[in-house]
């Protein structure tokens, strides 16, 4: 079978639907960040601080991290159809919602609400793999991430625009426009809920739809995995407690009278939950996996949790450090090259332009990143666009308002190329690990990606913007090395047990 795929070939049922999947994902992520290119007429209309705007953008990816979790459970037992309707329609729901808030408060409750909808990219990861071969799935994986993760670029391209055309047209004022704006990208997302459910189906005809064992959490093969997937558990429990200590830090008052949005009781209410739900969590790990320790799983049906976590490493720095970069790029070139620092200023829809240079090389770097992978090995492509992030980072680091404009766009650009690439080598591995987990071993790699934005936006909270962008360099380069130590190229088959007991080989590599 060929390697290439032919995306002109629409009368392909296998490429109708990669289409119609990454375009879920793009209006999945153009409403998941379509406040960011806004933000100025947000800050403006509720007199926001610019530490409420960060918390904001810390809010914005929270709710992802449990709910790529659930997500993926969810899509391996119901299917990727229903799952996707489902979600574009509440998040359509949510972004009206969001639209409507008055108070900064009611601001970050919706803000949060809608993390909900970065679990759509674990969706589409399951879809994918049910449809193309391994020998295509890296380069399709990467379409699909790639063109829908364009979505914040799309945001921030048309948004700022269209605010513009509503108040030169129609009147509307800077304080209601990003209103407006935003609950029009809410009914497009409901409508498409529709169009995708009557228009896909889960696999090709004949195909079996594999479905995990047990659910509530993941399977592993071996005690050194147990404790492995427990350890890698910890983190997102961890990145939720960082967001609850900084939400007790920020003044929710409108007259700076230091009313914290969260009391020292709830903090401490949330720290306790977490731990309860971590510990609940931790007995469902063993209650799904307690028979390994009384018999060894048959070799012919293992797999290494080691490559789950190295992938959940890798996501935390490619796609963590994206979510954390486009929260906060529209701002950061608005602020840079305004007229405080210039003989004419920038208008916030050329920042916001300006900005989307980072999200636009998804359209190919995400797709080259997965092809590279599947062209030249799994462990050598994760090693080279990991170092080449580093290098972009340091770059980013030096950007100041001295630089020609075209020359940050330039640097901002070549660092993207390897974080979107990173995205696409990361996810064409995924779905070669273990078949009928792909969702849940999706869902907890994509939940690493939104640890890796908490983190990073919560670092950003406290520092300046170079040191910021040095710091995911830093961490992309430990990553890197962790990767050749650890990682093993996917080779060979891995089996998958049919609903009427044979067991099915699939090549990997």
């Amino acid at each position: 079978m060929s390697d290439s795929i032919n995306l002109f070939d629409l009368k392909s049922e296998r490429i109708r639907t990669l289409h119609f999947t990454w375009f879920a994902f793009f209006i999945s992520f153009y409403i998941w960040f379509n406040a960011a290119p806004l933000m100025i007429y947000i800050k403006d209309a509720l007199d926001l601080t610019s530490q409420q705007i960060k918390v904001l953008m810390i809010l914005n990816v929270s709710l992802t991290i449990p709910a790529r979790i659930i997500i993926g459970m969810l899509v391996d037992k119901l299917g990727p159809r229903i799952l996707y309707s489902v979600l574009l329609s509440i998040s359509g729901v949510l972004c009206i919602l969001f639209a409507m808030t008055d108070s900064f408060q009611q601001m970050a409750m919706m803000r949060f609400l809608l993390g909900f909808v970065g679990a759509g990219f674990v969706i589409g990861i399951r879809m994918i793999s049910e449809w193309f071969p391994h020998k295509q799935l890296g380069l399709a994986e990467g379409i699909y991430g790639g063109w829908g993760n364009f979505g914040s670029a799309g945001a921030a391209i048309t948004l700022p625009t269209l605010a513009v055309v509503f108040m030169n047209i129609f009147g509307f004022s800077p304080d209601e426009v990003w209103r407006y704006t935003l609950g029009i990208s809410g009914i497009v997302a409901m409508v498409y809920s529709f169009v995708f459910y009557i228009n896909v189906r889960d696999t090709p005809k004949g195909s079996t739809y594999f479905k995990p064992n047990k659910t509530g959490a993941m399977e592993v093969t071996s005690p050194g995995d147990f404790v492995l997937y427990l350890v890698m558990n910890a983190p997102l429990y961890f990145a939720l407690a960082i967001l609850t200590w900084k939400l007790g830090l920020i003044d929710a008052s409108a007259d700076g009278s230091k009313i914290p949005l969260l009391t020292e009781t709830a903090t401490y209410i949330i720290y306790a939950f977490l731990v309860l739900v971590y510990l609940y969590q931790t007995y469902h790990v063993y209650r799904i996996n307690k028979d390994i320790f009384k018999n060894p799983v048959p070799e012919i049906h293992r797999y290494k949790f080691k490559q789950v976590a190295v992938l959940n490493l890798s996501y935390f720095c490619t796609f963590g450090s994206e979510l954390a970069v486009v929260s906060m790029l529209p701002l950061f070139y608005y602020e840079m090259y305004n007229p405080e620092h210039l003989s004419t200023g920038m208008s916030i829809a050329t920042a916001s332009l300006i900005a989307a240079s980072f999200a636009f090389v998804n359209l190919i770097a995400r797709p080259v990143g997965g092809f590279f992978s599947d062209t030249f090995g799994r462990k050598k492509a994760l090693i080279i666009l990991l170092g080449g992030l580093s290098i972009g980072y340091g770059l980013m680091s030096l950007i100041t308002a001295e630089w020609w404009i075209v020359a940050a766009i330039s640097v901002t650009m070549f660092c993207s190329f390897f974080v979107m690439g990173g995205e696409g080598a990361v996810f064409s591995v995924v779905p070669l690990i273990k078949r009928r987990m792909t969702g849940q071993i999706a869902g907890l790699t994509g939940a690493f990606g939104n640890v890796g934005a908490v983190t990073f936006l919560t670092i950003y909270s406290f520092v300046d913007a170079q040191t910021f962008f040095l710091v995911i360099g830093s961490a992309a380069l430990v990553v890197m090395v962790v990767i050749a130590l650890v990682f093993e190229e996917p080779k060979g088959q891995m089996a998958e047990v049919l609903p009427d007991g044979t067991v099915q080989m699939i090549d990997v590599g």
